[in-house]
């Protein structure tokens, strides 16, 4: 696993020097660039390469909320807060875990191996990966093993062949996650194209036997998918 390029934003210069403090203890952890002004943060990103941002919610110039839309999926947020009603709308976006003021760093650690596992595949068979919380457990997920992901309100129900793990997710951010065999087909659906049965006009049926519908706006991205 390569090491994890950070970068840390918060308006508060004790805050940030705390983080860093507790990135430099962390072997797999390298912080890059660290600023109280996200302005800066947002050029920093345009020109270099960082994997994932530990980034404050509220800041006087960019909202930490705001920050993430301008940026985007492609990168990997754990987002930091005095503020726990903050923490639900930050899971619309690509966001790995919230810690909350003051940030102990055993909290910060279990954050920092969480987002190992979420940036963590297997390279002996290059089956890919990821980790979820469900029922107060740290599940290893396995692409490979996926029928489909559906939304269900504020969490997402991932199908497995022998299982289904409730998480606390968006199927926005899963996407970004998820390797080109995925594709989403609903407003509230996501199928492992190698786990598909058969494709209709209106509905995929998979190996399980369950009926997922094909969402009209999404047929045509589908059917390039197929071809």
């Amino acid at each position: 696993m390569k090491t994890i390029k950070c970068i840390i934003v918060d308006d508060e210069p004790l805050a940030i020097s705390l983080l860093e403090n507790y990135v430099r203890k962390i072997p797999f952890l390298e912080l890059v660039f660290s600023a109280e002004n996200p302005i800066l943060a947002l050029e920093y990103i345009q020109n270099n390469e960082a994997d994932l941002i530990f980034l404050d919610i509220q800041m006087p110039e960019l909202s930490g909320i705001n920050f993430m839309k301008i940026v985007g999926e492609k990168k990997k947020y754990i987002l930091t807060t005095a503020y726990s009603e903050y923490a639900l709308e930050g899971y619309e976006h690509n966001i790995i875990d919230y810690l909350l003021k003051p940030v102990s760093f055993e909290r910060f650690y279990k954050s920092a191996v969480k987002a190992q596992e979420r940036f963590s595949f297997s390279e002996n068979n290059e089956e890919y990966y990821f980790f979820v919380k469900s029922s107060g457990q740290q599940h290893r997920i396995s692409f490979n093993d996926i029928l489909y992901i559906e939304s269900i309100k504020d969490y997402v129900n991932i199908k497995t062949s022998n299982e289904e793990y409730i998480v606390l997710d968006t199927l926005k951010s899963l996407e970004t996650q998820l390797s080109e065999r995925f594709v989403r087909v609903h407003k509230s659906f996501i199928v492992n194209l190698d786990q598909t049965k058969n494709i209709g006009i209106k509905k995929i049926v998979l190996v399980s036997e369950q009926e997922i519908p094909i969402g009209e706006s999404y047929r045509s991205h589908l059917l390039s998918k197929i071809k």
